[in-house]
């Protein structure tokens, strides 16, 4: 670890205690020069004057060093008196913790820390993680330029961090936390450190063998009695090959003769996949003489016990009739008992419909002899029982039932985790998977939807082309035209819950966006509903597009006023959050950075527990029938989650809710602002030149060749891709050619940009007008083409014959 080069405001407060000593020293210096000049001029005696200097010199010296004397005890006294403060808080925590100097010297370490790494263990130099002490010297570095820095391990989820701390800020605190370390490597890590060692020193040799019987982790004293050498290594060995037997059958180390056999208790490790088929191996000297056996298997369950009660696994035991013995706390914890009950049979743990199963297995593992898969075959040591839980009846669990013999009236070995987290993590990724397969079906079904629309709106306009205002029909016509626009505002809500619509972002101020929909907001709020609106300082400017921004801030500010049905206060707010912050939060979610945060806030009455994590779904909705979609909320996260931001929900009944967005701060330069000619007219849609195009759908390809005709353009139609090729090359071959290529984007066979990069390779400059309902973004990143332009579905007969005009207008200018 490199050595910093400490500034003047890193030096500890002794030091600058030493300073300003020094400026006082010197004061006193020239004030005791001064008098013994005066003093001598006065009385008209140089020698008088030499003799008070020296005399006041002497004095200040005595000072001075006794001084420093009394306070170097009152430093000795209290650095003696922080290092015991700092052994019994660090010892607190369940987390490894140590504190080293510059100089990367371990000056303190909690006992978590010595039991996982040993004494003699220094960051980054520490057993188990030394294939990280490069990445984690680099987290000690970071530490201590910029005051603190972490790091997750890889799968292993094994998250460190170090941090200065200090009054001069010249230590260093590193914390590891398992984080979402998986059972085997927590087990491995406890055995292989300090606790494997406490357990050798009772006598207690453990080994961590995984499905195929190979060793992983071992204490030494198992070691040096498998192998015979001290300091060497199982890690890797075939755990049955280590072992042997006597001429009576008992099991012994392979390597040794004549001594005591062995007991062996076999805990397997239930919990996440990782774990599975790994087991603990408790091996102890078992004596042959009776009257010894006796004294053993009087005292041996009490040992047991303890050791259970320190294990981080749920076990109990169980005697010959079915009943408890000991449960440790992480058992209890599991299956939901709290501290002033006491079971006394494993079946009062389940519901009733799971007692007869688990009274089964118990009894069947608790006989004389373990059970037997067929006859002949060798006994099965454990088996698993999936079982529901009388306090947690909506769930089934895991319950490893193993026979255990020798542990005096113990007969049988419960094995049951906690799986609260596990389950909350699998219920999150099934949500998340949900979610996105909604998103798929929402997208592809508003896709094909658009091009209905499409159809449908252009139909209406050329009709309205044929009718006036006072005609029978056009109120018709009209009313059919205003339904298929509403229509395509609900595809628009699907394409941005499944983040496909089409954005235009631009580089913007929050409290600008939020300024131009204030008005809009107070006319939808109502009288009964009292707005406050607040801005922070030093906002950091955001990239999105501000219309779908705005109808974010609509949709929340609308549900917040349907959730206070009484009225009440609906508070939008903005405010920067800087990458310290975040850092602080300790999300898993928000990336570490700088944002620039919008949140809405009611005082309405809050969102039940069990419907929060629901309320992003699209058509979820706890409102009344006929006053809701759902699809409100799903569109704001749709949005958000487009624009490369987050979105959070906090509420809690009848206090009120809360959403907050972080959109990343915007790195780039702001895009220069568009200039409006208002004076200027707006230039006519009628035009001249041959249009090529090529679209998939009958309607739609009969409403644009109909709309473009009527605007003056010759239009040629095609089917497909390989048509609209055979048409350009056939026109080509007549002498003429096209001004514009008009295509859908996903066609069946060939797709639009594939059949348009076959055309640009004869028409280099032919420009290229691209037409889908999915996002322009999508589709630009997946397009390598240049000049072209993009018209999103559906569109009406004005907005093709404007994106016809502009894309020649723009060729023209080319």
């Amino acid at each position: 670890m490199r050595t910093l080069t400490r500034s003047v405001s890193d030096a500890s407060p002794f030091a600058q205690r030493l300073d300003a000593g020094r400026v006082i020293a010197i004061g006193v210096a020239l004030l005791g020069i001064a008098s013994a000049v005066l003093i001598a001029q006065a009385i008209g005696n140089w020698h008088f004057g030499l003799g008070f200097l020296i005399g006041f010199g002497v004095v200040i010296a005595i000072a001075l060093v006794a001084g420093r004397a009394s306070g170097r005890s009152r430093i000795a006294r209290g650095g003696d008196t922080d290092r015991a403060l700092i052994r019994a808080a660090l010892d607190i925590g369940q987390e490894p913790v140590a504190i080293t100097d510059r100089a990367g010297r371990l000056l303190f370490a909690n006992r978590a820390y010595l039991d996982r790494f040993g004494p003699s263990a220094v960051p980054p130099d520490m057993p188990g993680l030394a294939v990280e002490s490069e990445a984690i010297a680099d987290v000690g570095t970071e530490a201590w330029r910029d005051g603190a820095a972490e790091m997750l391990m890889g799968p292993t989820g094994i998250r460190l961090s170090a941090q200065r701390v200090g009054t001069g800020e010249d230590h260093l605190l590193w914390r590891v936390s398992d984080g979402r370390g998986g059972l085997r490597d927590q087990a491995a890590a406890l055995i292989g450190g300090g606790f494997g060692d406490r357990l050798g020193r009772v006598g207690l040799m453990v080994a961590l063998a995984d499905e195929r019987g190979r060793v992983l982790a071992a204490n030494r004293v198992f070691a040096a009695r498998a192998l015979g050498a001290a300091g060497a290594s199982v890690e890797g060995r075939d755990f049955t090959a280590l072992l042997g037997q006597t001429e009576q059958g008992a099991l012994r180390f392979a390597r040794e003769e004549g001594r005591d056999p062995l007991r062996l208790l076999h805990v397997p490790l239930e919990g996440d996949d990782a774990a599975r088929g790994a087991a603990l191996m408790l091996l102890f000297d078992d004596p042959g003489d009776p009257s010894a056996l006796a004294a053993a298997a009087a005292t041996k369950p009490s040992d047991v016990y303890d050791l259970l009660g320190m294990l981080p696994l749920g076990l109990a035991l169980v005697d010959r009739d079915g009943r408890f013995l000991f449960l440790n706390a992480a058992f209890a914890r599991a299956a939901g008992i709290a501290e002033e009950e006491r079971p006394i049979y494993p079946g009062d743990l389940v519901v009733k419909e799971d007692k007869a199963a688990v009274a089964d297995a118990v009894r069947r593992f608790a006989g004389s002899k373990p059970p037997t898969a067929l006859a002949g075959q060798s006994p099965i040591l454990s088996g698993d029982i999936a079982v529901r839980l009388a306090r947690r009846p909506e769930e089934a669990v895991s319950l490893t039932v193993a026979s255990a013999r020798g542990l005096g009236p113990a007969a049988v070995l419960l094995s049951l985790k906690d799986s609260g987290e596990e389950t909350r993590l699998k219920r999150q990724v099934n949500q998340a998977n949900k979610m996105q397969a909604v998103g798929q079906l929402a997208g592809g079904i508003a896709h094909d939807f658009n091009n209905i629309l499409t159809a449908l709106i252009g139909h209406c306009d050329l009709m309205l082309m044929r009718h006036t205002p006072g005609d029978s029909d056009y109120d018709d016509i009209h009313q059919i035209r205003h339904n298929a626009n509403r229509a395509a505002g609900l595809t628009r809500q699907l394409l941005a819950f499944s983040r496909q619509q089409t954005l235009r972002p631009q580089t913007l101020q929050l409290p600008d966006v939020v300024s131009e929909v204030s008005n809009l907001l107070k006319r939808l709020l109502g009288d009964k509903t009292h707005l406050e609106i607040s801005h922070g300082r030093a906002l950091g400017a955001v990239r999105a597009d501000p219309g779908q921004l705005e109808q974010v801030i609509v949709n929340l500010a609308v549900n917040a006023r349907d959730a206070m049905p009484d009225g009440g206060t609906i508070t939008v707010r903005t405010y920067s959050v800087s990458a310290a912050e975040v850092r602080r939060l300790g999300s898993d979610i928000l990336p570490i950075g700088d944002y620039t945060a919008l949140s809405v806030t009611d005082t309405g009455t809050g969102i039940a527990p069990a419907d929060l994590p629901k309320i992003f779904e699209p058509f979820f909705t706890t409102k009344e029938v006929g006053k809701g979609t759902g699809l409100g909320l799903s569109t704001v996260y749709g949005i958000v989650k487009q624009s490369g931001g987050f979105i959070f929900a906090d509420s809690e009944l009848g206090r009120g809710t809360s959403f907050v967005i972080y959109l990343p701060v915007f790195e780039g330069a702001a895009a220069p602002e568009a200039v409006v000619e208002r004076d200027k007219p707006a230039p006519a849609l009628w035009g001249s030149g041959s249009i090529l195009v090529v679209e998939d759908e009958d309607m739609v390809r009969s409403v644009a060749e109909r709309a473009l005709t009527r605007q003056g353009y010759q239009v040629r139609t095609a089917a497909n891709g390989e048509e609209g090729l055979e048409v350009l090359a056939q026109v080509t071959a007549e002498g003429g050619h096209f001004d514009l290529l008009i295509s859908d984007v996903m066609m069946p066979s060939m797709d639009g940009p594939t059949m348009a990069g076959l055309a640009r390779e004869r028409f280099p400059r032919l420009p290229v007008l691209f037409m889908s309902g999915y996002a322009e973004e999508q589709l630009r990143k997946s397009i390598s083409l240049e000049n072209i332009s993009f018209l999103p579905k559906p569109f009406s007969v004005q907005q093709l014959a404007e994106a016809a005009r502009d894309a020649l207008g723009r060729s023209e200018a080319r």
